[in-house]
């Protein structure tokens, strides 16, 4: 390969060579100033034949360059079967096994291919070389994936860390190919990362080299066997590839793909005495009681490909009274029915006649009716709904397909197509109505819609309710899903059917069921993602509302993606998505919607502290809430409303809309709100100087996110726990709670929590006196806050950054951070961090020789904190000044501040700074 595209590249240099001297006669040919030496002079004589020359040329090197390009190295160029990925259609998600599909009793003699495979994987374990990857090839129902499959069992034992099966779709019928970004997130959830930390965004190739980047991460160091079945090109795995060396990719596809560094076992048709020992086998009957002669001419007629050999034994074993030859003769028949197709496929589709024939015509309708599923594996609940039957017959069915060899089964009671009997079910069904196709997709989605719902109630919050199930799915049978994590797995599980089949609705029009399907998943990839999932969903939603002129429906999908820009902080196109909500939701007089999208609009500019925006959105959602007497609306709004208040220091009010909030969740029986109540009210009373009862709120809260098990919000409570232990001076809890909460967030792929927890710890490692370290920290906190648009806590950062400064002799450094943090912090509205941040530059300016300057900020800070009854910030000012004037005119008129921080640090239980005061007076006295 390096060698040909070595030449080639060479060819093209010459070639642009001859065009660069082409070019120069053209341009001189007219000219008597320039004259070119022996045979080239009678073409400059001749003009017009070195612009043909020039043209010849130009398109040999066009040609040169595209043959290039089909054939450079593979993952740089879009391969033809891949459809594009630049997320303007519906998501789609990867089906990816956490074990292997069962081992086939119909798997027989590939003992030379098997050999070869597992003295490769030998070899390369005991000399400690990196695994290759083993590609097996080979046409279609010659046996690819039953290989791969039983090769992964014989070799499970020495991949202890698992081993992961991925359908890639690459040559399946009605499915595009899976893209790689979607297998990775599916590889990467199966693997056990939240999909919370799988990262997001609208950049398809950064992404998807993230997710690579990740997964590579996580299988480093380890030992496990990946089976990538049915690939289509080597683009599309690639990325997938592991980077460690003890990892086995087994990958399987019609194709001869291009893989560096791959060890290639073409799977080829058996031998025919093998053919005939499977068929043999399978049947059931003994050889002596078969026509040798028939047996042959069978598997011959078959192609001797496994499928075909497996289904023609099936059909005799299910006819006691059949011949060898009576069963060579119906499916000579069965060929000449088949006559317009190629000899390949002839002798594979004429199996597939004759097993099919041999079914009776109810069950010859549902074989019929699988071949329209959009989705890549099935259980009974959607046959029923496929073949218009009951659950217990649809069991019947598909255990009858089983049985003929027409369906293969998968753990947990699920079935699948090979593709080769999907391409035929499909050509048999298209042969009737061609409303049949849009019915059964119909049919399958409603069922997907009665199963959300089910779903639907374990999971979303009390007393939030979800979207309603539609008319007419009362009839309709679904799983038993008993609990919240019964219905997490149901839907995880059937995660890439329902997109499927979001997919298909789409591409058959059906702009209703694309809405409603797409509402009915928003509450689960709201807790589960991947978000950028959950963005092309609703933007396919939007995109169908806006077909049909449903502006209700539009406004609904619009407020689902402006949440979920939210949680992937691209808070501009939250907010202009949940702008338009608010516009469609007025302009159909629906004050429900308009109130739930203010409110979450209003969420998005406290996170972003325009927080005069954001009180006017959660004012006005609330009067609408009132006035529709939505009791759940009004506390999320008056929830929202009191971290606003928060925010801008308005305490008390912040308390009166939050305890408010509380009471209402409590009636609700709303736990989840409860705690996010609570929590807040705990931040307030710390602000508020009320320790105790600070500690109280959050480990209340902290108990109930446990109840709940939801780790993100353990870790919110715990960061906050650690804020009241510092500023009570037990930094060793401190410390402990904030890397506690450190590693939920790492673990949780939560970014802001993250960048909360690092700033904690560099302030306490700034408090330890490790004043280098706490730079560097706080300095990776800062860098994420600008990163993630968080004013608040790039300010919060600037204001720690500075004292950290000041302490190593950073004076210029220190004053800058305080300035910008200043300018954040009144523009914010945080008049509580503006205090603070003075306390701690009139620290600064007292400790390097300007204390008149440091008693200006001291009292600045002094006259904020008494306004917005901080107290702690009040201590500190009243220390400030009276160390200030202890500099400037002497202990007599220093003693009266100094004692009157000394009062209010001890109503706080602040005994740290009381020591250190007591101690200066004790001096002055002695």
């Amino acid at each position: 390969m390096r060698s040909r595209r070595g030449a080639a590249i060479a060819l093209v240099a010459g070639v642009g060579a001859v065009t660069t001297m082409l070019v120069g006669l053209v341009t001189n040919a007219v000219s008597s100033q320039s004259h070119w030496p022996s045979w080239l002079g009678w073409l400059q004589a001749h003009p017009w034949l070195s612009f043909v020359m020039l043209g010849v040329v130009t398109a040999g090197l066009t040609a040169i360059l595209a043959a290039l390009d089909d054939g450079r190295a593979p993952g740089r160029n879009p391969d033809p079967m891949v459809r594009p990925d630049d997320g303007s259609g519906p998501p789609g998600a990867a089906l990816v096994l956490r074990s292997l599909p069962r081992d086939t009793t119909a798997f027989t003699d590939r003992s030379a291919e098997l050999a070869l495979l597992v003295s490769s994987v030998r070899a390369s374990q005991e000399n400690e070389e990196a695994l290759p990857v083993h590609v097996i090839d080979g046409m279609p129902g010659v046996g690819k994936t039953t290989f791969a499959v039983h090769a992964g069992h014989v070799l499970s034992e020495r991949f202890p860390d698992g081993q992961l099966f991925v359908n890639l779709n690459g040559h399946t019928t009605g499915r595009s190919p899976v893209q790689a970004t979607e297998a990775l997130a599916s590889l990467l959830t199966a693997a056990g990362v939240p999909t919370q930390q799988i990262p997001v965004g609208d950049d398809v190739g950064a992404i998807t080299e993230a997710r690579a980047a990740m997964w590579r991460s996580r299988l480093a160091g380890k030992k496990a066997l990946l089976i990538l079945d049915n690939a289509a090109s080597y683009r599309q795995l690639e990325p997938l590839l592991p980077g460690g060396s003890g990892c086995l990719v087994l990958v399987t596809s019609r194709k001869r793909l291009a893989v560096h560094e791959e060890v290639v076992l073409p799977v080829e048709a058996l031998p025919p005495d093998h053919a005939v020992d499977l068929f043999i086998r399978l049947s059931g009957r003994s050889a002596d009681t078969l026509d040798r002669d028939a047996l042959e001419e069978l598997v011959r007629l078959c192609g001797c490909l496994p499928l075909g050999v497996s289904l023609l034994a099936a059909r005799l074993r299910h006819h006691p009274s059949w011949t060898a030859e009576d069963l060579r003769e119906r499916l000579s028949a069965a060929r000449d029915r088949l006559g317009e197709l190629r000899a390949g496929e002839r002798g594979v589709a004429a199996t597939f006649d004759l097993s099919y024939r041999d079914l009776a015509p109810e069950r010859q309708r549902f074989f019929q009716s699988l071949g329209f599923y959009p989705g890549t594996d099935l259980d009974a609940y959607v046959g029923a709904a496929l073949g218009v039957v009951s659950l217990a017959v649809a069991r019947q069915q598909l255990d009858a397909l089983y049985d003929a060899h027409l369906i293969d089964e998968h753990p947990g009671s699920r079935y699948r197509l090979h593709d080769l009997l999907r391409d035929y079910a499909r050509g048999l069904a298209d042969e009737g109505d061609s409303m049949d196709h849009v019915q059964a997709v119909q049919r399958v989605c409603a069922y997907y819609l009665a199963a959300l719902a089910v779903a639907n109630g374990h999971i979303v919050r009390d007393g939030a309710g979800g979207p309603p199930p539609p008319d007419g799915t009362s009839q309709v049978e679904t799983p038993p899903m008993e609990s919240r994590t019964a219905a997490l797995g149901w839907l995880e599980n059937e995660r890439p059917n329902v997109l499927a089949c979001i997919r298909e609705a789409s591409g058959l029009a059906l702009h209703d069921l694309v809405i409603r399907l797409a509402a009915a998943m928003a509450p689960f990839l709201r807790q589960a993602g991947p978000w950028d999932q959950a963005v092309g969903l609703h933007r396919t939603a939007a995109q169908a509302a806006r077909h049909t002129g449903d502006q209700r429906a539009l406004a609904g999908a619009l407020t689902e993606l402006g949440v979920v820009r939210r949680f992937m902080a691209a808070y501009p196109e939250a907010t202009e998505a949940l702008n338009e909500a608010v516009t469609q939701y007025e302009a159909v007089g629906d004050r429900r919607g308009k109130a739930d999208a203010l409110n979450q609009a209003g969420i998005v500019w406290y996170l972003t502290a325009d927080n005069d925006a954001g009180a006017h959105a959660q004012t006005e959602a609330l009067a609408l809430y009132r006035e529709l007497g939505d009791r759940h609306g009004q506390a999320n709004s008056l929830a929202d409303l009191g971290m606003v208040r928060r925010q801008t220091s308005r305490f008390d009010a912040s308390v009166e809309a939050q305890s408010e909030a509380l009471s209402i969740y409590r009636e609700l029986g709303d736990r989840y709100g409860e705690a996010n109540s609570l929590r807040d009210l705990g931040i307030v009373h710390c602000l508020m100087g009320e320790y105790a009862l600070a500690t109280q709120r959050q480990r209340e809260a902290f108990d109930i996110y446990k109840e709940l098990d939801d780790r993100v919000h353990q870790a919110y409570a715990l960061n906050e726990l650690g804020v009241v232990q510092r500023l009570t001076g037990d930094l060793d809890r401190a410390r402990e709670a904030h890397t506690q909460a450190l590693e939920h967030y790492t673990d949780l792929g939560d970014r802001f929590g993250r960048a909360n927890s690092t700033r904690h710890l560099g302030a306490l490692d700034r408090l330890s006196g490790d004043a280098p370290t706490a730079i560097r920290v706080l300095e990776e906190a800062l860098e994420a806050y600008r990163d993630l648009g968080s004013r608040g806590g790039e300010a919060a950062s600037l204001s720690e950054l500075g004292v950290a400064r000041g302490l190593v002799g950073e004076q210029d450094g220190a004053v800058e951070a305080f300035r910008q943090s200043l300018e954040i912090l009144r523009e914010l509205g945080d008049r509580c961090g503006e205090a603070e941040m003075l306390n701690h530059w009139g620290t600064l300016l007292r400790t390097s020789g300007d204390p008149a300057a440091g008693r200006g900020r001291f009292e600045q800070a002094l006259d904020l904190a008494r306004d917005i009854r901080c107290p702690l910030e009040e201590a500190r000012a009243l220390e400030g000044i009276g160390r200030c004037d202890w500099m400037l005119v002497g202990p007599a008129l220093a003693e009266g501040p100094l004692r009157e921080a000394v009062t209010v640090y001890r109503q706080l239980g602040v005994s740290a700074p009381v020591e250190d005061i007591e101690r200066l007076l004790v001096s002055q006295a002695g």
